[in-house]
This record gives C-alpha cells, sequence and structure tokens, in this order.
C-alpha cells in the first residue's frame, strides 16, 4: 500500500489524519513543520505528501517547492486553516506544485477521495515539460 507523509506543526490535526488514513489502509509518517518532513522524504520517501502552509520552522509554500524540485513526482495535497482567517494562500500552493488543495476543516470521504485520485494518477510532468 502507498506510503504518505503528513507534515502539519499541529499534533491534534496530524494524529486524526494519520487515523483516517491508516483504517483506509495507507502507511503513514509525520512530521511537526517542513524541515523534519524533507528529512522522512529524503530517507523513506512517501508517494504522497500532504502539507499544512502555516507551520514554523519551513512553511509549507516552501516545503512544497523544495519538494517538488528535490522530488518531481512527489503528489502534494496542501491543507490550510487559513482560508477562514482571510489568508488563503491555496491559490499559491497551487503555483508551487501542489496538484490539490483543500481548506481545513475537510470531511475525511473528501480527503480520501483526493489522496485515491492523486495515488492512481500519472506522475506529474516534469518543470519545463510541454
Amino acid at each position: 500500500m502507498a506510503r504518505i507523509l503528513v507534515i502539519d506543526d499541529d499534533e491534534f490535526v496530524r494524529r486524526p489524519l494519520r487515523k483516517i488514513l491508516e483504517a483506509a489502509g495507507y502507511t503513514v509518517e509525520e512530521a511537526p513543520e517542513g524541515n523534519a518532513g524533507l528529512a522522512i522524504q529524503r530517507t523513506r520517501p512517501c508517494d504522497l505528501v500532504i502539507t499544512d502552509l502555516f507551520m514554523p520552522g519551513k512553511e509549507g509554500l516552501a516545503t512544497i517547492r523544495e519538494l517538488r524540485r528535490e522530488f518531481p513526482a512527489i503528489k502534494i495535497i496542501a491543507i490550510s486553516g487559513g482560508v477562514d482567517l482571510g489568508m488563503n494562500m491555496l491559490p499559491h500552493a497551487e503555483v508551487m506544485g501542489a496538484l490539490r488543495t483543500l481548506p481545513k476543516p475537510f470531511e475525511r470521504a473528501g480527503l480520501l477521495a483526493l489522496v485515491e485520485e492523486l495515488l492512481t494518477a500519472d506522475p506529474p510532468p516534469p518543470e519545463g515539460a510541454a
């Protein structure tokens, strides 16, 4: 089964995400911020990354940019609670390389549908490809 890396500074988001994904049969790694997530991806590569955008340390947009540069085929979902606070950075996440975005709070079924969609899709084209 696929491996998924969840990067979020909020343990009350990370832990439920892990439970939902593991119950669906996925293997899950967790990281509290972008640098830790990148370290995991470099040593124990995952098939898909779900990352928050607002985190201390390396925030989500920089993490997405670096993941996309180092792992061009990685599939990324960006999540953010900033939408409700008037800080919608999700469109910027797509520009940086997230393939899908999801505002918090989200429903279990919506998350699992996005995960399944991305894991069964072809990898993204390399940068600069037509």
